[in-house]
């Protein structure tokens, strides 16, 4: 597979015209100053009066028709209505505008032809301009005229005004470039939007016993379990050790619980009456809204639950019998932790559900999402290749969309968002998608996924503006492909430097992680079902965030086992040891006397410092400030970026690939799994074999005094009386310079074969002896 040349997905710095010009010193002063302006014409229908009947009936069906050139927006229309109130507002970018008039019609809607009732025409050069933070137009009455410009009968109330995408009215407005989107679903899903992630609490449940359980079988031993239901998540205990009617568990269930809580936390209480048969005993439904909170480790108090049983009797109804059985648990919603929904390596929130254990926020982010270039066409329509995209930024639990720009591979955002920074450990994620939903209806289509950047704050300096172009990078089962460049202004202030350095010195997450801390399993299993949940209830917002898009930007799936990833991963570890063997290589010349004056020098300094211990540890720390500010110089003026080389996405074999995007289970044929499972298996062999090698160390050095083998441990417990008494006699300033010259010591005074400490080493026994 030929290699893509390299410099196509660097990162490129930018000095866009932000927020129209207005700079004074760092900090520009407009509302928008993160985007370059974009002028827009706004006309705001409110209402008509007096309008006449044009049907034989002598009703009036109105509906106002707002034309720009070749651009037509329409209101919706009122039945039999002289007096229709709409209070729509339209916007048309000055960039495409090629007329010098703007007409407001009012129409009758018939069914053949709609009837003209009357217009407003205005002259574009006259219009006022507004900048907020200037107070709305107000809207005014307008004669109708009809074509002759003659007076008409009616009026129309008005607002017509030129103003950027500032405005208050924008979000909301029908805009000219939608002429193509049919139906309001359609326009309501290019809109922009701002959304905000469910409140996630996680759900302990210690499920402590339960008595007077009455089982069908009275003689036989219950194998009694209980199995919990929250939503579409469900977990059960172990079997009772105690096979009685009255048993014991004392195990902890936990679950993912969002508000407002709409299920309730349902138990039932099952006895194993055959390998694949369970009877239920007793059942019962708990209501989330009740349940207690707790902010720290201190355990809230137990309460017995009643089990009500439900029994068939004739007809086939059932009724429900109360009756003596009981189920003790603590049950809490725990306040303590921070749910955690994100990958863990770029969380954009590390707070605890409960607010009142929120720290004050240190600063503000910034982000504009300015345009994007380039972009690779995602759908045809009518014969021709075509994108429609938007983009999702994603901090906290402020999710922000922007509009959806139709039919453009160079589409131009210009939107501002802000977010409250609690910590600056945190990464902001932002994603470009193609709308598939434009045409309104329920139709089964995804959005497709352009590419996604990911910047860290900490990485940032505070108030300053980053402006960078952003390679959209995509892993398709081909290889890996640049999507576009997504152009970006990103500022981080911070409000209290105090508060900002201290953090660095807090735990990353709240104090309950690391108290009462969750395994690895749980973990997995907690995240996997928050970020359903966010899905879910995301993509029933209006305009819903749907569920492919929540799921590329929480990163679901990338835990599932990649070839490239670990190779990756491996290289990584081989780059932070490259450090350890390049001192490793330079103390081995030093030995060697490869640099004789060097030698001389470390000679020397190894001197003082086992004659003056004290300075060992100023002299490290000092080597090390002078690294830094050395360092200094060369400190990265731009974010980190997607890089292709240090993820192998440049040279994957195609295999791997294909690997890697397969479904889990697997959908490829037979053969194809048989070769990657014994490539897996070749690969395990090998980290097998070094595992074993560790091992084999570590039981050597045990069996020095285990006198597994006598001889060795006899040798090694006489030399450890000689060299304590040796030790004990000489001072310890003569052992460190006599070991120092002894590994410092010229080429002529060493032998080519093994030391005898190595040797003894090597031959000590290890338990592979013992293994089949």
């Amino acid at each position: 597979m030929q290699r893509p040349p390299q410099e196509d997905f660097s990162l490129k710095e930018t000095n866009p015209h932000l927020g129209g010009g207005k700079v004074t010193g760092d900090k520009l002063t407009s509302t928008y100053d993160l985007v370059e302006q974009m002028q827009y014409l706004y006309v705001r229908v409110v209402k008509a009066k007096d309008l006449p009947g044009k049907d034989v009936t002598g009703s009036c069906d109105p509906y106002v028709e707002v034309r720009l050139g070749n651009y037509k927006g329409t209101t919706r229309h009122f039945e039999k209505k002289s007096n229709p109130e709409w209070n729509q507002v339209f916007a048309f970018s000055k960039e495409r505008m090629q007329a010098s008039g703007l007409e407001v019609s009012v129409k009758d809607k018939d069914v053949v032809k709609d009837d003209f009732i009357g217009r407003v025409v205005f002259d574009l050069n006259e219009v006022p301009k507004r900048v907020p933070p200037d107070s709305p137009l107000a809207p005014q009455w307008y004669r109708l005229e009809d074509r002759k410009n003659d007076k008409a009968k009616g009026e129309l109330m008005l607002a017509v005004w030129m103003g950027t995408q500032a405005d208050e009215a924008f979000p909301e407005a029908w805009h000219s470039d939608a002429a193509a989107v049919s139906g309001a679903d359609g326009l309501a899903n290019m809109r922009s939007k701002v959304y905000l992630s469910p409140k996630l609490w996680y759900l302990r449940v210690n499920v402590i016993e339960a008595q007077d359980l009455m089982p069908s079988d009275k003689g036989r031993f219950p194998e009694v379990f209980v199995k919990a239901i929250l939503g579409n998540q469900a977990l059960r205990t172990r079997v009772s050790m105690n096979k009685s009617i009255n048993p014991m568990w004392n195990e902890d269930l936990m679950f993912v619980a969002a508000e407002p809580f709409e299920e309730p936390l349902i138990l039932s209480v099952e006895d194993r009456v055959a390998p694949n048969k369970d009877e239920v005993l007793g059942r019962c439904a708990i209501p989330l809204q009740y349940v207690d909170r707790r902010l720290d480790h201190k355990p809230v108090n137990t309460r017995w639950y009643n089990l009500e049983k439900h029994v068939i009797i004739e007809g086939e109804k059932k009724k429900e019998v109360k009756f003596a059985s009981k189920i003790h648990m603590r049950i809490c919603l725990e306040g303590g932790y921070h749910v955690l929904d994100e990958s863990t390596h770029y969380s954009s929130d590390l707070r605890p559900t409960a607010k009142q254990l929120w720290k004050s926020s240190i600063g503000v982010l910034e982000l504009g999402v300015l345009n994007a270039q380039g972009l690779s066409p995602m759908k045809s329509k009518d014969g021709r290749a075509t994108t429609d995209a938007y983009c999702v930024a994603k901090y906290g639990q402020k999710w922000v969309r922007t509009r959806t720009i139709i039919d453009s591979f160079s589409p131009k955002w210009n939107e501002q968002y802000t977010w409250e920074v609690f910590d600056p450990c945190t990464v902001v994620t932002i994603g470009v998608f193609d709308n598939c939903h434009l045409q309104g209806g329920d139709k089964p289509g995804r959005d497709s996924r352009i590419g996604k950047v990911r910047i860290r704050l900490s990485t940032l300096e505070t108030d300053r503006v980053y402006t960078h172009s952003y390679p959209l990078l995509v892993l398709h089962p081909s290889g890996v492909k640049k999507m576009g460049e997504i152009h970006l202004a990103v500022r981080f202030t911070c409000s209290s430097l105090v508060n900002m350095m201290h953090m660095y010195s807090q735990p990353l997450l709240p104090k309950m992680h690391y108290i009462h801390p969750l395994t690895v399993s749980q973990l997995d299993s907690l995240r996997h079902q928050a970020t359903q949940i966010v899905s879910m209830r995301l993509s029933r917002a209006e305009p819903p965030l749907r569920k492919e898009v929540v799921e590329y930007m929480l990163d679901v799936g990338s835990h599932m086992w990649s070839m490239r990833r670990s190779k990756a991963n491996f290289f990584r570890i081989m780059g932070v040891l490259s450090g350890l063997i390049a001192v490793g290589k330079w103390f081995d010349q030093i030995c060697n006397w490869k640099n004789p004056i060097t030698t001389v020098l470390i000679h020397i300094l190894f001197l003082i410092l086992v004659m003056y211990p004290e300075l060992i540890l100023p002299t490290i720390f000092l080597y090390l400030f002078l690294i830094g500010v050395w360092y200094y110089r060369w400190r990265p003026r731009h974010p980190p970026h997607m890089d292709t080389r240090l993820s192998c996405a440049d040279n994957a074999h195609p295999d791997e690939l294909d690997e890697e995007f397969d479904t889990f289970p697997t959908s490829r044929p037979a053969d194809i799994v048989r070769m990657r499972y014994d490539r897996l298996r070749s690969i395990a062999g090998r980290i097998q074999t070094v595992v074993g090698d560790l091992a084999t160390q570590g039981e050597r050095l045990q069996s020095l005094l285990s006198w597994r083998d006598p001889r060795a441990t006899a040798l090694f417990v006489i030399f450890c009386l000689i060299a304590a008494v040796v030790l004990y006699v000489t001072p310890f300033q003569v052992v460190a310079l006599l070991g120092g010259f002894y590994v410092l010591r010229h080429p002529r005074f060493r032998y080519k074969l093994p030391s005898v400490p190595l040797n003894f080493f090597r031959r000590l026994p290890a338990r592979t002896d013992c293994m089949l």
